[in-house]
């Protein structure tokens, strides 16, 4: 446990922040489920739409620290090629 002030303060400022992160990941995958929904129903449209929604979603939180720049572009090419391959 900590014992010092600034260990205590920074253990706040970590649960707040983890708080905030939690946040942000659950909305990435919300983004990202959306698109897997539109393909998986066939709807082209719907599925280009939602992946238009959701890459910018997912460039956030690499700018806010919460994903690693290549695994956010590794989704949101994975993404593209699913909506890509929906006939």
């Amino acid at each position: 446990m900590a014992n010092t002030k600034s260990a205590k303060k920074m253990v706040r400022k970590i649960a707040r922040r983890t708080e905030v992160n939690k946040s942000r990941k659950s909305r990435v995958r919300t983004f990202v489920r959306k698109v897997e929904e539109a393909v998986a129903s066939g709807d082209k449209k719907a599925a280009i739409t939602a992946l238009k929604a959701a890459e910018p979603e997912i460039m956030r939180s690499v700018q806010k620290g919460v994903l690693h720049k290549n695994t956010a572009s590794r989704k949101v090419s994975r993404l593209a090629a699913r909506v890509k391959a929906v006939s």
